[in-house]
């Protein structure tokens, strides 16, 4: 019986997209202040304009062009203070020979037209101020409204909010943000091989076992994401366990996320346990690594489950993670832009043979400018991905030259 084609990465990804397009989580409305890396389920307006009236965006004397214009710096005549404008306060209308003393963002007094720095005046015993160089008509203004304008958008809806996103928020008078709520992920490991650290001693582990790394860097990945995780910790391999922990599961959680036991041996169980439960789709992926991939869904009472299955190499797990359950993650949170950036970097090294796999190669930026290879691309070496700054997404079949221009994503993006 012969095997069926391997499935393509862009295939998978669009059936993982359209899985989460179709059940996006409700809004909720949280405090600005705890909106970090929410996805916006409303856009945001502004109500008023930014800055909402000209200010100086130095240090200085706001002063009239027109009293340049007479000579009064050329000549050496002083332009007498007349009054102190810190920001907060609005000063009076200025007339022809006064300045005024202002700070940064306090806004310009009536007539003013042009602000001098103060390191560029010379204050006379009298407290009076002559300018040492020529000054040009709106200098170190800052317009009203030249950040934003009263009704325009300024965040839309589906955009995962950043630090900068929050200030820019704020700076609209946004103390609440419309948001979706955020994905309740219910994880756990399968393998009777798997033990935790501090559980048991490396020089009591029984030969076979392993300790268990992938719930750690899972976890860490989730609540990057801005996910809640439900730890259920490492479920035995036979089908009742695995059976209990799905139901289990399924009872708190939007998604179920496993490692492990998604292939069809003997001791892979999560299949015909959540097939008793509800669908899963076992694909091969054309990817490397990260070849058997599981999604599906329970149905519990009255809402549907996501259940997502990884392999169990650390490495595999790792990387299938960034490409498919990381833009599924955003896409059911509403985020329209769920595909990492890439970049065009240099190779470093050479691949002298391609895989008949999409593969995803750990990759290191060095000093030049371009991308270092690390030189055991297993699976099952997790220091790869520590010691990598990225992956190259190299196309199947495809051999690499010194010099070769390759597609990079960064995992510094992959991990927003």
């Amino acid at each position: 019986m012969s095997k069926a084609p391997l499935m393509s990465l862009e295939a998978a990804l669009e059936q993982v997209l359209s899985q989460a397009r179709a059940s996006v989580m409700e809004s909720v409305t949280i405090s600005t202040f705890d909106a970090l890396g929410c996805v916006l389920a409303a856009p945001i307006t502004s109500p008023i304009d930014v800055p909402a009236q000209d200010n100086t965006s130095m240090d200085g004397y706001a002063i009239l062009s027109e009293d340049l214009a007479k000579g009064w710096a050329q000549v050496g005549k002083e332009l007498k203070v007349t009054q102190r404008i810190p920001a907060g306060v609005t000063g009076e209308p200025l007339s022809s020979g006064e300045a005024a003393r202002i700070f940064t963002g306090a806004w310009i007094p009536s007539g003013a037209t042009a602000v001098v720095m103060q390191e560029d005046v010379q204050v006379s015993a009298s407290g009076g101020i002559t300018i040492g160089k020529p000054v040009q008509h709106g200098q170190w203004i800052r317009r009203r409204g030249e950040d934003v304008r009263v009704g325009e958008i300024v965040l839309n809806k589906g955009e995962r909010l950043s630090a900068a996103s929050l200030g820019l928020a704020a700076s609209v008078g946004a103390a609440t943000l419309e948001v979706s709520r955020k994905p309740r992920v219910a994880l756990f490991s399968t393998g009777d091989e798997l033990v935790m650290p501090g559980e048991v001693p490396p020089s009591q582990m029984k030969p076979g076992s392993i300790y268990n790394s992938n719930r750690f860097f899972l976890k860490a990945m989730l609540s990057q994401l801005g996910c809640e995780v439900i730890d259920h910790g490492v479920v035995p391999d036979n089908r009742a366990a695995t059976l209990e922990a799905l139901r289990r599961a399924a009872a708190s959680s939007d998604v179920i996320l496993t490692s492990g036991g998604v292939s069809v041996g003997e001791e892979d169980h999560v299949k015909p346990a959540l097939e008793a439960l509800g669908a899963l789709n076992l694909w091969s992926l054309s990817m490397k690594p990260g070849k058997p991939f599981a999604l599906g869904h329970i149905q519990s009472e009255s809402k549907t489950v996501h259940f997502m299955g990884l392999p169990g190499n650390p490495v595999s797990s790792f990387v299938t993670f960034l490409v498919l359950v990381r833009p599924f993650l955003l896409a059911l949170q509403g985020a329209t832009c769920v595909e990492p950036k890439s970049y065009q970097l240099q190779a470093h090294f050479e691949l002298k043979k391609g895989d008949p796999r999409r593969e995803f190669l750990r990759v290191k930026l060095n000093d030049k400018g371009g991308l270092d290879l690390f030189p055991n691309q297993s699976s099952g070496v997790l220091t790869s991905c520590v010691w990598a700054d990225g992956l190259v997404d190299n196309p199947a079949q495809n051999i690499i030259k010194q010099g070769d221009w390759v597609r990079f994503l960064s995992f510094s993006d992959l991990s927003q």
